[in-house]
């Protein structure tokens, strides 16, 4: 089995392969997570300390926390799982892995130290290997170098050495500084500000250009329902008006008859004879027509008839009289 032990304060890995199963005993029926003094398998590794990360069995099938057996087994995985990494959004996939506990089934088993023993181990804890790349962002820079706002961030880019081309200059590269507040930066920035003021400004002028012909219409339209009711009281007053003179013309005077017309005629004419003409014009006047519908020939009854006997007799004496003055 292959040891692949990490110490992170060196920033060192190194693996180790060891048959003898005697020594590998340590480490069977462990879990992931546990600690290990690895004192027993070689005096190099006296009072070290070393945590199980994982490993992979002699197929290659890696080993996953929580999964409590020394057995492989097959899993639904989705985006998160230890072991799986999706390829679509939302896919999910049955996949093989390996128990968390150890056996003599593994090829590798990945180790990290967390003590270092009384030696140090070749190529694991006698070097370091120094980080290539500093950090990019301002706010990490100035924590890294404990700096302040005031003072300037790019003057302490860790810069990487290049080597030299043939004929040319060594040069070094630098990386492009993160969230870097410049005074372009405070211009825009200004900018969004006055923008954001002047919709303000705009927002509340037309609202009160809004408010303000609410109102108008408002008081149009209270206007309106104002005539409205005027002109509906108006009428109401005509109908009342209509109404009472129709009552009135219901029963009208009943009309004239016909022979009461010629009487009349006969009398006027005699009338304009004697020079009384104008007289008779005062006291009979003609009545108002009354309207079609309300015209009803009135029954001669007996007065009437009395009147027309009178008459008829009137006129009789009166041609004899004419005919005896003519004779004489």
């Amino acid at each position: 089995m292959k040891l692949n032990v990490a110490y992170p304060v060196t920033a060192c890995q190194k693996t180790f392969e060891i048959d003898d199963e005697r020594k590998l005993r340590i480490f069977y029926d462990k879990r992931m997570g546990q600690e290990v003094d690895m004192s027993s398998i070689d005096d190099q590794w006296k009072g070290y300390i070393a945590k199980i990360s994982g490993g992979n069995d002699k197929q290659g099938f890696p080993m996953k926390q929580g999964v409590l057996t020394n057995q492989r087994v097959r899993l639904l995985l989705r985006k998160g799982h230890s072991c799986y990494r999706p390829r679509r959004d939302g896919e999910r996939r049955r996949k093989s892995v390996r128990g968390c506990i150890v056996d003599g089934n593994l090829s590798v088993l990945n180790l990290v130290i967390v003590k270092k023993g009384e030696g140090d181990v070749a190529g694991l804890t006698d070097k370091s290997i120094p980080r290539p790349l500093g950090p990019k962002r301002a706010s990490k820079i100035r924590k890294l170098f404990n700096l302040s706002y005031e003072d300037d961030v790019r003057k302490y880019v860790v810069r990487r050495e290049l080597p030299a081309k043939d004929g040319k200059k060594a040069r070094s590269k630098a990386p492009k500084i993160q969230r870097l507040i410049t005074p372009r930066v405070l211009q825009r920035r200004r900018h969004r500000l006055a923008l954001k003021r002047r919709r303000a400004i705009q927002r509340r002028e037309q609202a009160s250009e809004y408010h303000k012909l609410l109102a108008q219409r408002q008081k149009e339209k209270a206007m309106e329902k104002r005539a409205a009711r005027r002109s509906a009281s108006l009428r109401s007053s005509a109908s009342k008006s209509i109404t009472e003179s129709s009552s009135i013309k219901k029963f009208p005077m009943p009309a004239k008859s016909k022979i009461t017309t010629k009487v009349a005629a006969a009398e006027t004419k005699v009338l304009e004879k004697r020079g009384k003409v104008q007289k008779v014009q005062a006291a009979v006047k003609p009545k108002a027509a009354t309207p079609a519908k309300f015209k009803m020939q009135a029954k001669p009854n007996a007065a009437s008839a009395a009147a027309a006997g009178k008459t008829t007799a009137a006129k009789k004496t009166i041609t004899k009289k004419t005919k005896s003055s003519g004779k004489k």
